[in-house]
């Protein structure tokens, strides 16, 4: 509890400063490039454009609206979407110290507090494409409805597991760059295992085998937007799908202490 309330306070004492480095982020990330910010874009368009043609118009997945009344495009895009925040912020909020180490070798910044801003980049990005979302329904017809209130507590779930990913991985790469190396090795696995391709509702599978898969973070969150815009079902209408992130939210807040706890004393002299 007091490496926790120190974290606290240290985000709360470098607050200004946090937000102002997240915009610095966001302006490195796409600096140097003739498009700039038309990348945050680009990237994930041409992503679910492949996809589209490949089950779509490929392997003719399409079943006609099968969706619940949507076509296929649009419930992929709503489970894709958060995908793009969360393989960022694997990779990325796992190197945040390494790519940021001036801060803690020349400036003495606390380095808790460098995966928040790094996640808070990625969290501007990830409104502005969500932003895009929303007109590419209105595009098919589909206006917005109550159901869009979600969307900020969804946001915030996978912003606060991806933060204390980021914490804990980010210290950890800074032991061994092994672990990162793990991790960019697993990025890919975690994208097909888990709910962005398939509804885990409907997949006949061994009751264990569907608890592992709800308890998946990222299935949490693809589920959670696609109950926004596809299947209109509100978050308490699945309690134990909740109650399974909580948890998972919860352990990894707990090694993230754990591991701060431990290393920040050697995070200086290892960068």
């Amino acid at each position: 509890m007091r490496t926790f309330l120190k974290i606290i306070g240290q985000h709360i004492t470098w607050r200004h400063q946090l937000l102002k480095l997240a915009r610095a982020d966001i302006v490195k990330t796409y600096s140097g490039a003739a498009l700039g910010w038309a990348w945050a874009v680009i990237k994930p368009a041409v992503t679910i454009f492949v996809f589209w043609f490949a089950f779509d118009v490929g392997l003719r997945l399409n079943r006609g609206g099968d969706y619940n009344g949507y076509p296929f495009i649009l419930w992929f895009m709503a489970g894709m979407m958060p995908w793009f925040f969360m393989q960022e912020m694997f990779t990325e909020g796992a190197n945040a110290l390494r790519q940021y180490n001036y801060l803690v070798t020349k400036m003495r910044f606390p380095i808790a507090t460098i995966p928040t801003f790094v996640a808070l980049s990625k969290l501007l990005v990830h409104i502005i494409l969500m932003g895009i979302t929303v007109l590419f329904f209105l595009a098919y017809g589909f206006k917005p409805d109550i159901y869009l209130l979600q969307l900020p507590l969804y946001m915030v779930c996978m912003w606060l597991f991806f933060v204390e990913w980021a914490q804990f991985a980010s210290l950890l790469t800074c032991m061994s760059k092994d672990f990162y190396n793990l991790v960019g090795a697993m990025v890919q696995a975690l994208f097909w295992l888990s709910g962005i391709l398939y509804d885990v509702h409907t997949m006949h599978v061994p009751e264990w085998l569907h608890i592992i898969l709800l308890c998946n973070p990222i299935t949490f969150v693809a589920n959670g937007y696609r109950n926004i815009f596809i299947y209109k079902v509100w978050i308490w209408q699945q309690p134990m799908e909740f109650l399974y992130f909580i948890i998972v939210l919860a352990i990894m807040t707990g090694l993230a202490l754990w591991a701060y706890r431990k290393l920040y004393r050697e995070i200086p002299d290892v960068l």
